[in-house]
């Protein structure tokens, strides 16, 4: 299990990511359309899976907006950012902040997502959500970049991240 905190308090994750070198695990996840993506509909190119628990917190709003910004400029590379909103908040924060370069994934209906990646949260006042991770996957399906970001009111290490890519 990795162990994280919220705001320096102790929490954990049922797991830890997976390995870099691995192949990426498939997953079901809810669009905005409520059309269900795989891992195969982003085939052949890089994938940035940005993880977090909710859109509705700052942090997490924060990694979306910088993906987003980013994103515009990465050649066959997609930016897939997964957490268990419905669909419908989502959907409603793109609008809201005019996002359209990330594509927005919801781990609502079934919760695999969180427990295959193994980044459901255990414990605390955020548990069976997602702690914040960046995983990125290879044109070939391979894991080339993890990071588990240790307190999860803290962003992600955007830099590190687009240099894996």
């Amino acid at each position: 299990m990795a162990n994280i905190t919220l705001k320096g308090n102790a929490i954990n994750t049922i797991g830890t990511l997976p390995k870099t070198g691995s192949k990426a695990a498939d997953f079901k996840l809810t669009a905005v359309d409520l059309s269900v993506k795989n891992l195969k509909d982003y085939a052949g190119k890089k994938i940035i899976l940005n993880i977090f628990p909710s859109v509705d917190t700052g942090t997490c709003a924060a990694s979306v907006r910088e993906f987003n910004k980013k994103a515009a400029d990465l050649k066959n590379t997609v930016v897939l950012c997964i957490s268990k909103d419905l669909p419908f908040a989502q959907a409603r924060f793109c609008g809201a902040e005019g996002i359209e370069n990330v594509i927005m994934l919801s781990d609502f209906a079934t919760g695999s997502f969180g427990k295959d990646y193994e980044v459901e949260i255990t414990n605390g006042p955020l548990a069976h959500l997602h702690s914040r991770a960046i995983v990125i996957v290879d044109e070939n399906g391979n894991i080339v970049y993890t990071e588990q970001v240790p307190d999860i009111v803290d962003e992600p290490n955007y830099e590190a991240a687009l240099k894996a890519i």
